[in-house]
């Protein structure tokens, strides 16, 4: 019997959010929690389980997973125990078993308010836990790509979409390159090329856009007879670290001359589009005027205040434009803002109260917004994602204000998809604007039922507009906060 270990450690940091991302907001399973809890999901753990369900010779001994929503860097203490924890659980299962190869199912862009590498300290501590054993990692293709995490991994795959739909798909790939290693005859070279360049906007999308070209190049590399993994990281631009940029990233079965030459064609091209990789932001005004010359839905993306990508979730950029003009559409708002909620409990469903939203994680950057609400409905907050992974916002109230529903919650979510909205009560379908706090990942939930899309130009710790963030630690010069920035694919 062939014994693979595997574990989960995943967060998005956002390095210009104040608020922190501390220990009791990761999500954790235990040992066969993660079985149960996975099965029947469309993520990269799942991937990997069915495939590996294939080969009654392979038994899958899980251990810890951690996971939490995007947000700030974790702190010091927080970070210590969450991987501490999580070795713990792996030296356990390793004293009881022998570990014949390990599966680690990661973000990428983690980063402590003392750690710019926690997969890599993560990684580097398994490594002396299990030794020299083939070990296959999945990474976000936002996840910033380290010397540390290339030096302990055998393969690391990424995925292949954005917005991210491939998840399941990606653990498959793993899953397949797993097999491959122990089946002993395969030496994977892993390259990669560095390009110093950060990346927004729709031509990322890798159905229509740009980016989609590179991805399929790197399609075809996996395709062929020797290509086990490829792939161009983009990194999370808002995870501040010496390491951020874009990585190309090719392994072969042996032919290393031939993966680095994949990877720099690659590179060059990204680098060639360099200037289409930037957003294209309308003003909340102008996207009120469209959505008010628009018959049915328009979805305003708040990539600013993005908790997908990091934010804090509490900024009322766009519903205090809405207050103030004069659109009477039925709008649909979120916002992360625990003493609203308290306030809304405290009358409960069908009072009224005057409650301050917004600029309470934040408040550098947000004023809170002083209105009169309706409690339209309460809710325990408990509910699934599209993906089948269960979502926590703390206790959520729906408040009204005139024509403006407000989703409100204790802690923040992804407010990407519709269910986040539709498990609460409201139909996305049912309002004029929806405002969504996703750059692009909302597209594949709201592209069917939207008339038209706004990319909002609003402040907030994500914003598209990279160069008015505060960066303090990625290595300089980068397109597109410098200029002249060159590129040579050293």
């Amino acid at each position: 019997m062939t014994n693979i270990l595997f574990a989960e450690m995943r967060q998005e940091t956002a390095s210009f959010n104040p608020f922190p991302t501390d220990y009791a907001m990761f999500q954790q399973f235990q040992g066969r929690q993660l079985l149960e809890k996975y099965a029947g999901t469309k993520t990269e753990i799942s991937g990997f389980m069915d495939v590996m369900a294939e080969d009654d010779e392979i038994s899958l001994i899980p251990t810890m997973s951690a996971a939490s929503v995007s947000g700030g860097a974790i702190p010091t203490a927080d970070l210590d125990r969450l991987i501490d924890e999580i070795v713990e659980s792996i030296r356990q299962a390793a004293s009881e078993n022998k570990i014949d190869a390990v599966y680690m199912c990661l973000h990428g862009a983690m980063a402590g308010v003392t750690e710019d590498d926690p997969e890599g300290r993560l990684l580097s501590r398994v490594r002396e836990i299990v030794g020299d054993v083939p070990l296959v990692a999945t990474i976000d293709l936002h996840a910033i790509l380290t010397d540390r995490m290339l030096e302990l991994c055998d393969v690391i795959v990424p995925f292949h979409t954005y917005p991210h739909v491939d998840q399941y798909e990606t653990g498959q790939r793993a899953a397949n390159c797993m097999r491959k290693l122990l089946s002993g005859n395969v030496k994977p070279e892993m390259v990669t090329v560095k390009i110093p360049l950060l990346v927004r906007g729709d031509e990322l999308i890798t159905d229509s856009g740009k980016f989609g070209e590179a991805i399929r190049m790197c399609q075809e590399i996996e395709a062929s007879e020797t290509g086990l993994s490829a792939g161009v990281n983009i990194g999370n631009a808002f995870t501040d670290v010496p390491e951020l940029r874009t990585n190309v990233l090719v392994v072969r079965d042996g032919q290393r001359d031939q993966a680095l030459g994949e990877a720099r064609e690659i590179g060059q091209f990204m680098w060639a589009n360099r200037e289409l990789f930037k957003a294209e932001l309308i003003s909340v005004e102008q996207s009120i005027e469209v959505a008010r010359q628009t018959d049915g839905l328009t979805v305003f993306s708040d990539a600013a205040d993005a908790t997908a990508s990091g934010a804090s979730g509490d900024s009322n950029e766009i519903l205090k434009a809405l207050v103030e003009s004069e659109f009477d559409g039925r709008c649909l708002v979120p916002i992360v803002d625990q003493p609203a909620v308290q306030a809304a409990k405290t009358v409960g469903a069908g009072g009224t109260v005057t409650v301050s939203l917004g600029g309470r994680l934040d408040p550098g950057r947000f004023t809170p917004l002083s209105l009169e609400v309706e409690v339209v409905s309460l809710h325990d907050g408990h509910f699934a994602y599209e993906n089948g992974l269960p979502g926590f916002g703390g206790n959520v109230a729906i408040l009204r204000y005139q024509n403006i529903d407000i989703l409100a919650v204790e802690r923040s979510l992804y407010f990407v998809g519709q269910r986040v909205f539709a498990s609460h009560g409201c139909d996305p379908a049912d309002y004029r604007i929806v405002v969504v706090k996703s750059p692009n990942g909302f597209r594949p939930y709201y592209e069917t039922i939207a008339s038209a899309i706004c990319a909002v130009d609003v402040i907030g710790s994500t914003s598209a507009n990279l160069k008015s963030l505060p960066y303090q630690k990625v290595a300089r010069p980068i397109f597109p906060l410098d200029d002249g920035v060159n590129c040579a694919f050293e």
